[in-house]
Parts: structure tokens; sequence; C-alpha cells
């Protein structure tokens, strides 16, 4: 074989060669054992939490199903099942999860590598603040039933008075854990902390509905109670009642008045829970984790505050209104009218308030938040759920009264109060999910502008301040012969000189503070100048129209229409599903709103 054909094959290969790089170059990372290993481990850790979730889920629904088995028999028949009986079930859970919060405190959390990241969403300072202020309510109410069950003790039961002291340790304990570590990521004893997690939300659950029932029992059992004293004045009943001392009415009048927050605490601690079981074993990125916290500051607002506090003043005359003449044993129907037309000029208000705020939020350039955000997903549920209470009366409601007589005037006010409920609910809702979802974008160049000229402002006024300082000073130390013979002359100048600087400086500070607020205030923009104006209003208002159901403003009970058109039970088992939820609905609405505040 000659050199010459044995050469032309390698001129082959070459040529072969230079050609194949281009297809086997290209590095297929699925036939690599690292790749199939890292994603075998990812997807087994996937199916791990997927089944965690599940069998957690399963435990608190079975815990849920239990308890509201036994409230239910309670409520149906309460021969067979007492409410002692419902009293200890809650209290073994109590218990239980007493044990678990103490042991996730003193062992899980302080496991090396247990807490690596914290969801800066979660635990906000207000969602943290109503834990704390509706567990110290809770905590009063808890001592008042326990010292008007101890004046009563000869018919009382001894359940009726542990109960309440299990409550207050377990009120204590759960407000700390929450307030420590609402934003905990762990990544140690998922199951088990998931089971913990989900076990002390059932147990929350089940307390709201006892205290829902309880609740609307005492309303119904009132108002009974008030016709039956209107017909037959005069009579005495043989009832386990208060004997007529100063103590027993306080605890008394206490336990009725903090009832509500008794409510409201056990659905935020649902919900800061709820958040909690969903970051167990969750890994946050650096993208996840915002460089610039955006705070709250009372800046760039004038008329939401004045016209909300507007709203909340006369709200409150109305409340007080309301209780006078409802408590009295021939009320009138008058306050019911007022009531009526309070709302009806305050809810047209709040809807076209949120209907510009969401125009604003079409108008606006920000980018939508498409990260996986446990807490907002949480926030746009709850809103959701809680307005279906509010929503559900005001269409039974507005079925009774057109079906019955609507051209009543004071049905015709409840038909009007009805319809546009459900209108600001709705708005209210898309005003504030559409802004929980828009990206939050700091206005640097809005500040840089305002912090150039605030340099400016204070390079201007600081040398009037330094002169004024510098001459005193001057006054000080070039002191006449004269003075030093008259020492206490010479203090009280010197005393009177530093009250004058003093006081100058006060004025610096003052001029300082209200030119910063009002050139604030004109460097925002009108969009943001204008959702922080809406979102404010509406925060002032919702507090209001919290606190007038929450305390016993429920003219639905005394305006019978609705009652006689369903029926006694029908209409009250509606109102026990959707009055808690419409309180809920304000006071979760507040939170909503101060975030779209803060971030507009």
């Amino acid at each position: 074989m000659s050199d010459k054909e044995v050469s032309k094959p390698c001129h082959r290969c070459k040529s072969r060669s230079a050609s194949l790089p281009t297809e086997t170059t290209k590095i297929h990372y699925e036939e690599f054992w690292l790749f199939r290993h890292c994603s075998s481990v990812h997807q087994r850790d996937r199916h791990a939490q997927k089944a965690g979730q599940l069998f957690s889920g399963l435990l608190a629904m079975n815990v849920v199903f239990l308890g509201s088995a036994f409230i239910s028999s309670m409520i149906f028949n309460n021969v067979a099942i007492t409410l002692a009986d419902v009293w200890i079930l809650l209290s073994i859970l109590k218990v239980l999860c007493l044990f678990w919060i103490i042991y996730y405190l003193l062992g899980t959390s302080r496991q090396p590598h247990a807490v690596l990241y914290r969801d800066s969403h979660a635990g906000a300072i207000w969602i943290r603040g109503s834990v704390l202020l509706f567990g110290i309510c809770s905590i009063l109410l808890n001592v008042f039933q326990i010292g008007y069950s101890t004046i009563l003790v000869h018919c009382k039961s001894k359940v009726e008075i542990l109960f309440p002291s299990i409550g207050i340790i377990f009120i204590c304990t759960q407000a700390y854990f929450l307030w420590h570590h609402s934003k905990d990521c762990i990544q140690v004893q998922h199951n088990f902390t998931r089971c913990g997690l989900m076990v002390t939300i059932a147990t929350n659950l089940l307390l709201w509905l006892l205290a829902v029932t309880n609740d609307t029992l005492h309303v119904e059992i009132e108002s009974q109670l008030r016709e039956v004293e209107r017909r037959f004045a005069g009579n005495e009943t043989t009832l386990c009642t208060c004997p007529n001392t100063t103590i027993c009415k306080v605890f008394q009048k206490g336990y009725i008045l903090l009832y509500p927050f008794n409510t409201e605490y056990c659905l935020v601690c649902s919900s800061v829970l709820y958040v909690m079981w969903k970051n167990v074993g969750r890994r946050i990125s650096h993208d996840h984790i915002p460089n610039t916290k955006p705070k709250f500051k009372l800046q760039g607002v004038v008329f939401g505050p004045l016209l909300g506090t507007s709203a909340a003043i006369i709200g409150a005359c109305v409340f007080m209104m309301y209780q006078i003449q409802v408590t009295s044993l021939v009320p009138s129907h008058q306050v019911i009218v007022i009531y009526y037309s309070y709302y009806i000029v305050l809810l047209p208000l709040m809807s076209v308030g949120a209907v510009i705020g969401t125009i604003i939020h079409a108008l606006e350039k920000k980018e939508l938040d498409t990260l996986k955000n446990p807490t907002r997903s949480l926030d746009v549920v709850l809103l959701m759920a809680a307005a279906l209470g509010q929503i559900g009366m005001s269409y039974f409601s507005i079925v009774a009264l057109v079906a019955t007589d609507p051209r009543d005037p004071l049905n015709s006010l409840a038909l009007s109060y009805s319809v546009l409920l459900i209108f600001q609910n709705i708005t209210q809702n898309v005003f504030v999910i559409d802004g929980l979802h828009r990206r939050h974008v700091a206005a640097a160049a809005e500040a840089r502008h305002a912090g150039h000229s605030g340099q400016h402002t204070v390079a201007v006024e600081l040398p009037g301040e330094e002169e004024t300082t510098l001459n005193s000073n001057q006054e000080h130390s070039q002191t006449p012969p004269a003075k030093e013979e008259h020492p206490k002359e010479e203090q009280n100048h010197e005393a009177y000189s530093q009250r004058r600087v003093s006081m100058l400086e006060l004025g610096q500070e003052i001029r300082k503070a209200s030119l910063s607020y009002i050139h604030t205030y004109s460097h925002l923009s009108w969009k943001r100048r204008a959702l922080r104006e809406i979102s404010f209003f509406l925060v002032l208002c919702n507090i209001i129209l919290w606190v007038m159901p929450t305390f016993g403003t429920h003219p639905i009970f005394e305006n019978g229409m609705e009652r006689s058109f369903y029926g006694y039970s029908t209409w009250f088992a509606i109102v026990n599903f959707g009055l808690p939820l419409g309180v809920f609905y304000r006071m979760h609405s507040v939170g909503g709103l101060l975030e779209v505040y803060v971030t507009a």
C-alpha cells in the first residue's frame, strides 16, 4: 500500500473531525450523574413538602371537624353535649399547642441552621401589633370571666374557672411566639412543625367558632329578654343572676365589652400561623429580599386624614346615639334611620375613592410583582372570603325587602344600604388587591431632588442660627467687669440667654419640619399623592365601620323585617355566618390599605 493511499483516508478523517465538533460539543446535562442526582433530590424535596403539607392539612381538618361536631351538638342538643364538654376538649387542644410552642421556642428554633431565612413580607408591624392588642383584650376578658364565675361559684361549675385560666396562659405564650417568630422559614423538623402549626390553627378556629356561636346566642337571648321586659316589667327570674354589687357589674360589663376582641384575636392568629405553615422549608433567594423596605410616614397626605377623621367623629356620635336609644325600654326607629343615613352617605364616598384609586393604578407604569409571596396570597384570599359575609347578608336582605314592602321609608333605607354595601365591598377589594400586586418603586429622582433642595434650605437657614449662637457665646465671653461684681445678675442673664437660644432652636426645628413636610407634599407626583389620600381616608373609614358593629351596633337585629320574612332560626343562622366575617373584613382591610399606602 502506497503512502498516497494511506494519506487519503487521513484527509477524510480530518475533514470528518472538523465537522464533528458542531454536533458533539453540545453538552447534554441530562446524561451527567450529578444533574440526575440533584434533580432527583430536588424532586424528592418537593414530594416530601407536598406530602407533609397534605398530612398536616388532613390532621387539622379532622381536628376542626371533631370540634365543630362538639359545638354543633352543644347548640342543638345541650343535654348530651354541654358547654363544659366543649371547654374540656378545647382545653386539651390548648395544652397540646402549649407543649408544641414551648418545644419550638426552646428546641426547634435553637438548632443549628434552623432559621436560615426570614420572610420580610410576613408579620408586618400592624399585624403583630393587632395580635398584641387583641391578645391583651382577650386576657382581660378571661380575667373578667374568672372573676364573674368566682362570684357566682355557688351556681357555676369549676370548668368555667379552669377554662379561662388555661386560656390566659395560651394567649400569652402564643402572642410571644407570633411576635418573635412570625417571619421564620424553619429548615429543620418540617413535618413536626407543620403538624404543630396546623393543630394550633385548628384550635384558634374552634375558639373563634365557639366565640361566634356564644356571642350570637347572647344577642338572641338579650333581644328576647328585652321584649319580655317591655311586656312584663317588674317580674323576677330565678336564674343564676349577678348580685347587685359593683364588682359583679364591672365584671359583667367588662366581659360584654371585650368579648368581640376575642374573635378577632383568633382569626388574626390563624392567618399569621398559616403564613408560617407555608414558609416551613422555604428557601428565599436574594431577589426576594427587598433592598429598601418601605416605612409608614405621615407625609404627603392632607385631605385624606381630614375627611377620614370627620367621618370617624360623626360615626362615633351615631354609635353613641344608637347605644343610648337601643338600650332604653322604648327604643325609637329614628336612631335606625340615622344609622342607615350615615352609611348611605359614607359608602358612596368610599366607593368613589376606591374606583378613582383603581383607575390611577391602571394609569401607572408600575410592573406587577409576580414573585412568590404567601402573605400576599393569604391577604387576597382573606379579603375575598371575608367580604362574602356582608355581601351574603346584603343579598338576603335585598330579597326580603323587595318581596315585602320596598316603599316603606325604613325599608327603602335598608335596601339602599344593602346595595351600596355590596358595591363598596367589591370596589374596595379590587383597589386593595390591585395595590398589593403592584411592585414598589422607590422614587429615587424625587428623593434626590428633595434632598438637594432640603440641603439648600438648611444651608440658607443655618448661618442665621450659627450667628445667633455665636452672638450669644460672644455675649457670654465678653462679660464686662462691672457684672463680675454681681454674680446673681450674671446667672440670671445666662439663664435668660440660654432660654432665648433654646427657643430660637425650637423655632428653627419647627420651621424646618414644616418646610420639609410642605416640600415632600409638593414634590410627590399627583398619582402617588392621590393614592395616599385615598388609602388613608379608607383606613379611617374602615376603622369606624369596624368599631360600630364590633361593640354592638346591630340594626339588623332590631329591624324585625328580615326575621319575620325568613323565620327566627333561619335569619339568625344567616347572621351567625355573615356578621363575624363582616367585622373581620373591616379589620383586615385596614392592614391591606396600610400596605397600599406605604407602597404608593
